[in-house]
């Protein structure tokens, strides 16, 4: 019961948040890509780094940094598999309801079929594909460096700060295509105002966010309450199941905005997200573990870079469909039998 109220709390919250951090773009002329890139994704990233962060300050030496380092692992591989094959699942559904509207009416399903090659309409592939080259390049030396111990390597972690440094400045300063206020949907916290109030859109904003730190906690507790009590190991629980909780609101994120035919700002929430994944906490884990992998982190890794690597090819060469997105959450099923495999 408790993971079935944390999840539909985190789901409104979610709708809320992505309603309030498009106002808050709007407010600050952020770019419209920027918005998900940057705004929302620092915002549902910040479960993963608080995991991290407290992982490494107050947990115990071993188990502080099995969950530090399993959290740094583990997000990216969320999101890079489960999160764009939700987005090419929802997209298929879009499909398929307007298939049925369009087969009722008298066009012929003209409509729906439009309505396929428009799904992404105004992404940018080549933006697109490049994020996923940061990500591969940053990723390679995050994995390459859990692989060999040597005394600097603590301080390459603010190597990956200023890595994340550069990325945000890239996306503020590339998109300027800000979003207008008629093209926004009213806040929900003041529905019958064409111009909310600045005050109005922080609140929302700061409060749906802590909404959602809460509950994606809670959602972790009762899953690592579970796993033992179903009889799961500990490094299931923590490259499995923990990193789909705390990752649920970027994956809700990109429901509500496909749901509202925004595809571009849920991929630019993911990527912003995965940009976020493979700097931040790795850069915490680090400074304050040995950041050494064993055989399910590699295995996690290697599912990550297999995914990102597909999808980059397609942003690369502008085949992206609804199906081939939907492709990227099978790199997840192949780790889960890999890693079950390797437990037996």
């Amino acid at each position: 019961m408790l993971l079935l109220a944390c999840a539909v709390t985190i789901y409104v919250a979610c709708e809320w948040f992505v309603n309030a951090v498009e106002w808050l773009g709007a407010r600050l002329q952020v770019g419209s890509i920027a918005v998900g890139s940057i705004l929302a994704a620092a915002g549902t990233a910040l479960p993963e780094s608080v995991v991290t962060l407290v992982a490494v300050l107050f947990g115990s030496e071993e188990a502080g940094d099995d969950i530090a380092v399993g959290a740094a692992l583990g997000g990216p591989l969320v999101v890079g598999t489960i999160a764009y094959g939700v987005t090419g699942a929802m997209l298929l559904l879009r499909h398929r309801s307007k298939t049925r509207a369009a087969l009722s009416s008298r066009d012929g399903g003209g409509p729906a079929r439009a309505a396929a090659t428009d799904d992404f309409a105004g992404v940018d592939f080549r933006r697109m594909a490049t994020d996923q080259t940061w990500f591969i390049v940053i990723f390679v030396v995050k994995v390459g460096l859990g692989l060999v111990a040597f005394a600097i390597k603590p301080w390459l972690g603010l190597l990956f700060f200023a890595a994340y440094g550069v990325y945000f400045w890239r996306e503020m300063r590339d998109d300027g295509d800000v979003a207008s206020h008629d093209e926004l949907e009213p806040l929900k916290l003041q529905r019958r105002c064409p111009s909310p109030a600045t005050w109005a859109v922080l609140v929302q904003t700061v409060v749906t966010l802590a909404v959602i730190f809460a509950a994606s906690q809670l959602f972790v507790r009762q899953l690592e309450w579970a796993g033992p009590a179903l009889g799961l190991p500990a490094v299931v629980v923590a490259l499995l199941l923990s990193p789909v909780a705390t990752e649920l609101p970027e994956i809700l994120n990109a429901v509500i905005w496909v749901r509202q035919g925004k595809t571009r700002l849920a991929l630019a929430n993911i990527s912003g997200a995965m940009m976020i994944q493979a700097t931040v906490p790795s850069g915490i884990g680090l400074l304050g573990t040995p950041w050494m992998f064993d055989t399910p982190l590699l295995l996690a890794g290697a599912a990550t870079l297999a995914a990102v690597i597909y999808l980059e090819r397609l942003f690369r060469r502008g085949t992206i469909t609804a199906g081939r997105l939907t492709v990227a959450a099978g790199f997840y099923v192949i780790f889960a039998v890999a890693l079950f495999a390797t437990l037996e």
